[in-house]
């Protein structure tokens, strides 16, 4: 009996662990960072911040300047502000998405473009989409 009840505690917490791993359950901030020319900044920190929590989440830009964040979010988290750092600058961030839609991976991208932050989140799916299809870095 032991076994048996052992083997369902295992078997829930694997789906849950699968669980974590689903779209509902992460909120993607990225985007690429360049200097006042359009250069690409690469090794530099992105830093995202999930106010509510204070809990930090950061990347480092790669060659082209992309960098990707992925923060713990759920969709009870809709409507909530993330703060994005680089170096002494920073921005808020809201996080949006449809709750209903646990298909599709939610996200937004921002760029930094010399003292500047780019929100454009129309072009995040296809951002992702073109990191994802690279080869690994």
């Amino acid at each position: 009996m032991r076994a048996g009840l052992g083997l369902a505690v295992l078997l829930i917490l694997m789906a849950a662990a699968a669980a974590e791993h689903a779209p509902e359950f992460r909120y993607v901030v990225l985007g690429y960072v360049t200097d006042t020319a359009g250069k690409p900044l690469a090794g530099t920190t992105i830093q995202v911040v999930r106010d509510k929590t204070e809990l930090a989440y950061a990347a480092t830009t790669d060659a082209a300047g992309l960098y990707v964040v992925v923060v713990r979010l759920a969709d009870e988290s809709l409507g909530e502000s993330l703060t994005v750092r680089f170096g002494e600058r920073s921005t808020r961030l809201t996080v949006r998405f449809d709750p209903a839609n646990h298909r599709e991976e939610r996200g937004t991208r921002l760029d930094v473009q010399g003292p500047r932050f780019v929100e454009t989140p129309a072009t995040f799916k296809a951002t992702l989409n073109r990191f994802l299809a690279a080869p690994a870095r």
